[in-house]
């Protein structure tokens, strides 16, 4: 069965995993402001990963019939302290010394709404977590990647898959989740709803 399918991220990566396996997608903005109740990392990802999709869906309404909206959100977690975006490179060098020579965890929170030919939904959220190793960065390396522009717009202010590859010891679990989707989880669950064999039942 044919659906729609919306990628709820202006994320490059994100976009550019989904296309790597030949998902055929439209990309649709969320404007959402990321506020969360939730409280472990895990739950926080889902809850704005779910925030995203359902704020794109509300931009369609009535137009969801046979339609996929896949949210996603991306943390960075260390020792229990969630890094965000640096807004500048100050804040961005503060993140980048924690982190070097330590271990830290990804999570990406994933939400996939699909609607059936009645506009019917079920709802599928879902957490990855991937526990990362940074080798020791000295000051000047640190200054030199910050100048590289990478981590400006980055959770943690470093991309996995860009110059910061050089200072990555190795991880623990899923390199796609860091770089921004658990992109096997999403081709399965795909695989499914692309299927039309959806249930009408929310799972979480």
């Amino acid at each position: 069965m044919d659906k729609r399918v919306i990628l709820a991220s202006a994320s490059p990566r994100r976009r550019e995993l989904l296309e790597q396996i030949g998902i055929d997608f439209e990309i649709g903005i969320s404007n959402q402001e990321e506020l969360y109740v939730s409280t472990k990392p895990s739950e926080i990802v889902k809850e704005l990963a779910s925030q995203k999709a359902h704020n794109v869906a509300a931009k369609i309404q009535g137009e969801l019939e046979n339609v996929i909206i896949i949210g996603a959100d991306t943390i960075v977690v260390l020792d229990n302290q969630i890094l965000g975006k640096p807004k500048d490179e100050e804040e961005a060098c503060q993140m980048l010394f924690r982190l070097q020579g330590k271990p830290h965890q990804v999570f990406t929170g994933t939400a996939i709404l699909s609607y059936d030919e009645k506009g019917m939904l079920t709802v599928n959220t879902h957490a990855e977590e991937t526990k990362v190793f940074v080798h020791e960065m000295d000051e000047s390396e640190i200054n030199g990647y910050i100048q590289t522009g990478e981590p400006m717009d980055k959770a943690g202010a470093y991309g996995i898959q860009g110059k910061f590859a050089a200072y990555i010891d190795k991880i623990e679990g899923d390199y796609y989740n860091v770089v921004g989707l658990p992109i096997s989880y999403i081709y399965q669950q795909m695989k499914h709803y692309m299927g039309g064999e959806d249930e009408k039942t929310e799972s979480i």
